[in-house]
């Protein structure tokens, strides 16, 4: 077989600042995505009549596009769920082709492209780390306005007068000021959602010494009211499927709801519909009917089926089983925890199952490569959740803000020492011993990743 190789040295990129280089040697290729089969974005196995009721009507509201009358804006990323989250399939990530470059001047809007957003890039969102005072910011800043939009959603003589204009974006980039994110992918998140505490817990303890020597530590974000581990996002600041629903609904697409039902200031002139925009229905209707959008994304996630790996794509049924043994070898594991399971949980589908999402749920602090600067919950600047690998063999994108889509950049990516701000990167143990590695060995640990 022949190998591909990457130059001696390989220079990684983050927020346009070379940070460091490989150390001297060769790097193996990433083998790039695994075709669809077909079956990415199904339900779970064992769903009640009901369930896949409640899921098939969730699929269908995750997939539409909002309108002014729903809601949209004022400011806002995106008109869908689906639109952010379609690769490989409906529930997934980021696509090829960027639908924010479209939906900036969809029906009459003329709004302004960020240079962060382009036609082949990644679907993101931007946080600010500082206000203007210097006092640390963190919130999600939308693109986008809904200025001179008309989507011919208004009814009864009603004109869109909204006149509010963006951020000024090329500013805030220019003062490094800006944090990126790119969607989390959600299949599967109703089974990390059934993970009891104690079981993180108790995974973190496991081999704690042996980690410890390798430099890698681990906590978990709490939930300040009541205690819970947060799970989902970049940084695990979202508790429940619930609440993560909720505040996508309400900062991506600027539709008010129950979880969130206060409306941005700037409702006068921009509002269309009745506040929260998106509640549950009491008039008259029962069954999936009265149930809110924000109620329907959630079951929809929760019921969405974890990725299947590949026995044999890429390089075949040995190099996939050669590059899983390297995956435990190097230390990958460690972090990257290959199975956790699932407690007694209501749903029969979600009850006592094995959950093959490789990640610990725990957040890690990354070195100054990766930091973005933004606290959520616990989580510092420099911590994120170990992002779980399920499904990364479809993945077009990497890290928090999709700067690479080569994987054996990501993997290096990883490695980062000290600076003034930040301490050096708990995986630099594991990237060396991955460095370290043959570039056949890590062609196989880079096949075995890709076939997740």
């Amino acid at each position: 077989m022949t190998t591909n190789i990457w130059p001696k040295r390989t220079l990684l990129w983050c927020a346009g600042t070379v940070l460091l280089a490989c150390s001297t040697g060769i790097f193996a290729a990433d083998p790039g995505p695994r075709p669809t089969t077909g079956s990415e974005g199904g339900r779970l196995a064992n769903l009640t009549p009901n369930e896949i009721a409640f899921f098939n009507d969730g699929q269908e509201v995750f997939a539409e596009a909002e309108n002014l009358a729903d809601g949209l804006g004022p400011r806002f990323n995106l008109d869908s769920c689906g639109g952010c989250h379609i690769q490989p399939a409906l529930g997934g990530t980021s696509p090829t082709i960027n639908p924010q470059v479209a939906v900036a001047t969809a029906f009459g809007a003329r709004n302004t492209l960020p240079s962060f957003i382009t036609a082949n890039g990644p679907v993101r969102e931007a946080r600010f780390r500082r206000t203007p005072a210097g006092t640390p910011d963190g919130g999600v800043h939308s693109l986008f306005v809904i200025t001179l939009r008309n989507d011919g959603s208004l009814t009864g003589g009603i004109a869109n007068n909204c006149n509010i204009a963006q951020e000024n974006f090329a500013a805030q980039v220019a003062n490094n000021n800006v944090s990126l994110r790119i969607p989390t992918p959600t299949f599967g998140l109703g089974l990390i959602e059934s993970i009891p505490d104690t079981t993180i817990l108790n995974n973190l303890a496991i081999g704690a010494a042996t980690k410890q020597a390798l430099g890698i530590g681990g906590r978990v974000n709490i939930n300040g009211n009541d205690g819970r581990i947060g799970r989902f996002g970049w940084k695990a600041q979202n508790p429940s499927l619930q609440v993560f629903s909720a505040e996508a609904y309400n900062v991506e697409m600027g539709i008010s709801n129950e979880g969130f039902p206060i409306e941005r200031e700037e409702r006068a002139g921009c509002g269309f519909t009745r506040v929260p925009n998106d509640t549950t229905n009491f008039d008259g209707v029962t069954g999936i009917d009265a149930v809110s959008d924000v109620d329907k994304f959630a079951v929809f996630m929760r019921f969405l089926a974890p990725p299947t790996p590949s026995n044999s794509s890429p390089g075949g049924a040995v190099s996939i089983a050669t590059g899983r043994n390297l995956f435990i070898s190097v230390g990958c594991h460690f972090c990257h925890t290959q199975t956790l399971s699932t407690g007694d949980a209501a749903s029969a589908a979600l009850r006592n199952q094995q959950v093959n999402l490789f990640s610990d749920i725990a957040l890690h602090r990354m070195g100054p490569g990766l930091a973005d600067g933004i606290s959520q919950g616990v989580a510092g600047g420099d911590e994120f959740r170990t992002a779980p690998l399920w499904g990364l063999g479809q993945r077009i994108f990497f890290l928090h803000d999709g700067r690479t889509s080569d994987l054996t950049q990501a993997i290096l990516a990883h490695r980062s020492n000290a600076n003034g701000t930040f301490p050096a990167s708990e995986a630099n143990a594991v990237i060396n011993n991955f460095a370290a590695l043959s570039a056949a060995d890590q062609q196989h640990l880079l096949n075995y990743l890709r076939s997740l």
